[in-house]
């Protein structure tokens, strides 16, 4: 570790002492979580059952036709704000803010063609980094003309990277924007008790199942019937997993994503990640109850069947059904 960060890490940990502890419980749970994958039995890509035509099913949820002009017109949003950050000297994409990676083309899509089709007003989403993922989000709200986006960000530990947080947003796009330091345990139930009604959620923070389960029944508790969350990263641990089978959101699916190496008029280069998906989760009046009202008895009941041929409707080994068992129920 470098003296210099090892400073100005230990500086932001003594100024902030509660974050302190939740960013040490968060090294602590991705333990956790890497273990309770490999005790599961089964491939990582088989707990999802991930489809290639997430654009349609997307749209079908929507209600629109596919294909749609608004997911072309992303194409020039993206490409101009790829242009911005790099003619800036800021490297993004890939592992470009301290370790992590800024939203990628799929996962904008989602959440522009969500935004674009008039579905959303209020809009809360966690983490934030460059701001790729808020800049698309902010187009689109100004592309309705109506709209606010709100992002509960608890910034990397090292001061040296702060400037960075929200660099792709404009000036001409931030007052439809409120940015909001601190963890999603300290922000995010204050937050949308003052909302009091949120049409879409976007979870891109730290991506173990503690932070995870508490982020979206936050959120799911706050959505009217066909709010939607767009969640990434869900195979970092059982989280995602355990919440649609507590919840039984009337629509969900896991789609693949694209990481691509960022230099623009690079072509196609990028590579298929095996593991990383985005995933859409689109709930109902019915789905509402059940996030009101979870206990630990709702994580031994019948769960519904996932959709896609998922690795849950082929047989298993009773010692991979048990681990799975004991890992879902832990959480609550």
């Amino acid at each position: 570790m470098r003296f210099g960060y090892a400073v100005r890490a230990s500086q932001t940990m003594l100024r902030h002492p509660r974050q302190g502890v939740e960013r040490i419980r968060g090294r602590i749970d991705r333990r956790r979580d890497k273990r309770e994958l490999a005790a599961l039995g089964i491939a990582v890509s088989d707990l999802y059952g991930a489809v290639s035509d997430w654009e349609p099913r997307l749209h079908a949820a929507l209600d629109v036709p596919w294909p749609c002009q608004a997911a072309a017109a992303l194409g020039r949003v993206w490409d101009s704000l790829v242009a911005e950050l790099t003619d800036s000297g800021v490297h993004v994409g890939r592992a470009s803010y301290g370790g992590w990676n800024d939203g990628d083309r799929a996962f904008a899509e989602a959440i522009w063609c969500i935004v674009a089709h008039g579905r959303s007003v209020a809009v809360v989403e966690t983490g934030v980094a460059h701001g790729v993922t808020s800049r698309v989000i902010l187009e689109a709200l100004e592309r309705n003309g109506s709209g606010h986006l709100w992002s509960v960000d608890l910034p990397a530990v090292d001061p040296a990277l702060h400037r960075e947080i929200g660099i792709a947003v404009p000036e001409d796009l931030r007052h439809r924007w409120t940015y909001v330091h601190g963890t999603s345990r300290e922000r995010l139930p204050h937050l949308l008790t003052e909302l009091e009604e949120l049409h879409l959620f976007v979870h891109d923070s730290l991506h173990t199942a503690r932070n995870l389960h508490f982020e979206l029944e936050s959120a799911w508790a706050a959505m009217p019937p066909g709010g939607m969350a767009v969640v990434d990263d869900i195979d970092y641990s059982l989280g995602f997993r355990s919440f649609v089978d507590l919840t039984g959101p009337r629509v969900w699916f896991a789609a693949p994503t694209r990481r691509r190496r960022w230099p623009v008029g690079g072509g196609d280069q990028g590579r298929e990640d095996a593991q990383a998906v985005v995933t859409f989760s689109w709930c109902s009046s019915t789905t509402q109850a059940a996030t009101r009202s979870f206990t630990p008895s709702d994580a031994r009941s019948k769960r519904p069947r996932p959709q896609g041929g998922s690795a849950f409707q082929k047989s298993q080994t009773v010692k991979s059904l048990t681990a799975r068992r004991r890992v879902l129920n832990s959480y609550l």
